[in-house]
């Protein structure tokens, strides 16, 4: 094909054809900055709303950790609470049990021995302790001597001789039981 244009006119029409491709290349250009800047900003905006839900999230989660954690703590301390509890029960019951035989062996008479001795905590009081006896005395005066040993301790309470204690004149087997209050 033979272009038989004057050259200003080809000049011109080229021109056209580079204007117009220069206009579609910065129509192309603008176009593709504001889709670039339309995912951008989507991105921002979906970027902005995982880390506030992350956020809440972690917020909830840590709410949660406390209570949790501080309900571990309200249960370490109401448990430590009852073993104190407990313990402290326990010591208040507690009875010396050196203590309740050293003060029957005060009030014994050398004549006297022991051959059977039973200790068991009072039910309905703390820090009683119900004392059973039994052994062997050579005379019954010896026996009474005992007797009021016993019930001249502030300690001994509802001190109690069988009457078959005092059948005999010597040789008697007796028994005696009595309760001890610990100071």
């Amino acid at each position: 094909m033979i272009n038989l244009l004057p050259p200003k006119q080809k000049t011109r029409i080229l021109l056209e054809k580079k204007k117009k491709i220069a206009i579609i290349f910065w129509f192309l250009a603008l176009f593709f900055i504001c889709c670039l800047f339309l995912i951008l900003m989507s991105v921002g905006i979906y970027l902005k709303s995982e880390v506030e839900s992350q956020k809440i999230i972690l917020r909830q989660t840590e709410m949660q950790f406390d209570r949790s954690e501080t309900k571990n703590f309200q249960e370490m301390i109401n448990s430590a609470n009852l073993n104190l509890t407990n313990l402290e029960k326990f010591y208040r019951q507690k009875v010396h049990f050196a203590g309740v035989l050293e003060e029957i062996s005060k009030t014994l008479p050398q004549q006297l021995y022991l051959t059977n001795l039973s200790a068991s905590l009072c039910a309905e009081e703390n820090g009683c302790v119900k004392i059973n006896l039994s052994g062997f005395s050579p005379t019954r005066e010896n026996l009474f001597e005992f007797k009021t040993n016993l019930e001249k301790e502030n300690n001994f309470k509802e001190i109690y001789f069988p009457a078959s204690n005092w059948v005999g004149p010597k040789d008697i087997n007796f028994s005696v039981s009595f309760k001890i209050t610990s100071n």
